[in-house]
């Protein structure tokens, strides 16, 4: 069957050929290629105004993206074949870095898969597919994942509220084998249990891997407070490397119960203790209480989901990382991260000073991390650089 063809105005190909991957709905020309022309999710020839081939492309003329570029080789467009050369990319990076099988497997954009999302727990995969292209070809995708990787089973966690920007429901599906209720993971030496079915995003945050391990060289016998918990990974983290105990707040009673359950999977068992409250009102309390803690850990949600967000969430990270450092000791490590594209690290780190400065404390800054190496970065997407995670000793204002 032939492809249809999608054609940009004129001079609306320049980003395009200097590599990155997304189209905007105001660089088609409608007139020779309607947008309402094409179903959401098919494939495209993209072309120049002047007729010259660019790219493969899956289309959603229901989104302000409405095009993504799948393959930039003409003999190529996207199939299984292609999904298949791209799944194997992806795990030659993975395997070479990793001793077990427990990381990000397939990162969108940038392991060439638009709107493809896929995490390895051992012998089973949490899948997230956010994109219209994706999505009409998922058994094209689970049939490509069966082949390379031939897990135990395979869910979808297709509820996600990014689908809902390319009009796609949100729903949870066991796609193939069996996903059992818990599964075990690897990270740091450490084992971890989660929920595919239940548990936040995927299951997990991998993206923070790499930080939890940059811990270990400094908990050896300090307290340690984990705010925005979720499963403790931080927290037990710290404790496996030598810390003497540790504090998990999170607003969730099952995230909770993870962390001591993951505690006792490490051998850990009476040394993690849980709080579930609001970090806010948890360090309020905490604070009142005159508790202090060596470490402290700040890892929230992304407070700014879009650029108009910006004000307010810069506030957001203002408040939650001043009111860490009230119950920071003397000479205290503050780890403070931000998920938020739209956070850059630079102001990430003005706020927080903002907040030392207020409480007449002083910064140092002595590490920082961004996602690991299984969450690649696309040099033409910015949005696929996302984390940032400040290492920050704390002293008397100076």
């Amino acid at each position: 069957m032939e492809i249809p063809a999608l054609f940009l105005l004129k001079g609306h190909d320049r980003r395009l050929r200097a590599g990155h991957p997304w189209i905007f709905s105001n660089e088609v020309d409608n007139k020779r290629s309607p947008l309402k022309s094409f179903e959401p999710g098919e494939q495209v020839a993209v072309l120049g105004h002047n007729g010259k081939w660019l790219a493969w492309a899956t289309v959603n003329p229901n989104s302000l993206i409405c095009a993504r570029v799948v393959s930039r080789r003409r003999e190529h467009p996207l199939d299984r074949s292609l999904l298949v050369h791209r799944l194997k990319v992806a795990l030659g990076l993975r395997e070479r870095l990793y001793s077990r099988p427990c990381y990000r497997l397939l990162f969108g954009d940038a392991d060439g898969v638009p709107g493809l999302v896929v995490d390895r727990f051992g012998d089973h995969l949490s899948v997230q597919l956010t994109t219209a292209g994706m999505e009409v070809r998922r058994d094209e995708v689970i049939a490509a994942l069966e082949k390379v990787v031939r897990p135990a089973g395979i869910l979808l966690r297709n509820d996600t509220p990014v689908r809902e920007l390319e009009g796609l429901p949100r729903y949870v599906e066991l796609a193939a084998g069996e996903v059992p209720e818990e599964v075990i993971l690897e990270e740091n030496g450490c084992r971890f249990a989660t929920s595919l079915h239940h548990g936040q995003k995927t299951g997990w945050f991998y993206d923070q891997a790499a930080n939890r391990g940059r811990l270990g060289r400094w908990v050896a016998g300090k307290r340690v407070l984990d705010l925005f918990s979720y499963a403790g990974a931080w927290g037990v983290k710290a404790l496996a490397a030598g810390a003497g105990e540790a504090l998990c707040v999170d607003q969730s009673e099952s995230a909770l119960a993870l962390a001591e359950r993951n505690a006792t999977l490490n051998g850990l068992q009476g040394k993690v203790a849980t709080l579930r409250a609001d970090a806010f009102e948890a360090l309020r309390e905490l604070k009142q209480a005159g508790e202090r803690f060596d470490i402290v850990v700040v890892d929230p949600p992304a407070f700014i989901k879009r650029k108009k967000d910006i004000k307010s969430g810069s506030l957001a990270y203002r408040r939650i990382n001043e009111a860490a450092l009230g119950v920071l000791a003397r000479d205290g490590l503050l780890v403070s991260s931000s998920c938020s594209y739209h956070m850059e690290e630079a102001r990430l780190l003005e706020v927080i000073h903002q907040g030392a400065r207020h409480r007449d404390r002083g910064l140092q800054l002595v590490e920082r991390g961004g996602q690991g190496p299984d969450h690649p970065v696309h040099p033409a997407v910015p949005e696929t650089a996302y984390l940032k995670t400040l290492f920050l000793r704390v002293l008397p204002g100076f």
